[in-house]
């Protein structure tokens, strides 16, 4: 009898976990599912328009709409040469990955800023987000081209350099400086990383590591901009390259710094 029992308690546990098991493989598959059907508007219109501008006329009337329309003279011009295709297969990967990493991401205006793990490009040594950043200052996190340093005496900027957004062996673009291809190995992004900091130096820069941590958590890819503050994150800016604005982000310190002013000087009661 003793045997029976534990044949029967044994055999118990065994389909209690294969009912656990297929549980959780349920509640995955349906928000896999539930992710995909709100993603897929999006990716989709994004896939027709790129197979629209992948037209030369189509192309140069909407280009020189965006140039009649101007826009600030601190924001990057959005440019994409004739001979680049936009309409292919690593191009639709590659916008399905950045809106799924922007939808999953950690990072919310208002909320607390995720703390991911770092590299730092001149000592290799390990380290997180918000160790670069020094009491109350706003630390500008720019998982981008570097910000001329206009406002360095009340905020602090980092660098961080995430996966190529148009490696050499995938969605390449003929325009940039380097071609170079995805990122295998830690030493690949350091490397990578060097070459971007030889055209900008002066910026302090970090690597997103392999696990892609710092680029999932604040939906980084291809490019975008965040102010942090007391461990909060006080500024998102857009997904770039279109939604990429250093005029937003100008904007939000030319107020953070006449609120200070304000505060050390404050008007006089008549």
């Amino acid at each position: 009898n003793h045997e029976l029992s534990s044949i029967s308690w044994l055999i118990g546990c065994l389909v209690s976990f294969r009912e656990a098991r297929l549980a959780k493989v349920t509640r995955s598959f349906h928000q896999i599912t539930t992710i995909c059907l709100l993603l897929l508007p999006r990716f989709l219109l994004a896939a027709v328009v790129f197979w629209l501008l992948d037209f030369s006329c189509i192309r140069k009337r909407v280009f020189l709409r965006m140039k009649e329309q101007g826009g600030d003279a601190t924001d990057p011009p959005l440019c994409i040469s004739d001979s680049n295709r936009l309409f292919s297969v690593e191009s639709l990967k590659a916008v399905w990955h950045g809106h799924k990493l922007d939808f999953l991401k950690a990072a919310h205006l208002g909320r607390g800023a995720p703390n991911t793990e770092v590299v730092h490009l001149e000592d290799q040594r390990c380290s997180r987000i918000l160790d670069y950043a020094k009491d109350k200052r706003p630390l500008i996190l720019n998982f981008g081209s570097c910000v001329v340093q206009q406002n360095a005496d009340i905020a602090d900027s980092l660098v961080v350099y995430i996966e190529e957004a148009h490696p050499s062996d995938g969605w390449m673009s003929t325009d940039a400086p380097y071609q170079i291809p995805k990122h295998r190995r830690l030493e690949d992004r350091l490397k990578a990383a060097q070459l971007m900091h030889l055209e900008v130096p002066g910026c302090l820069v970090v690597v997103d590591s392999m696990e892609n941590s710092s680029n999932a958590a604040y939906g980084a890819f291809f490019d975008r901009l965040y102010i942090l503050q007391e461990g909060k994150v006080v500024y998102q800016g857009g997904r770039g390259p279109e939604g990429y604005r250093i005029s937003e982000l100008r904007d939000w310190l030319d107020q953070y710094r006449k609120g200070m002013e304000n505060k050390h000087n404050p008007t006089p009661f008549c």
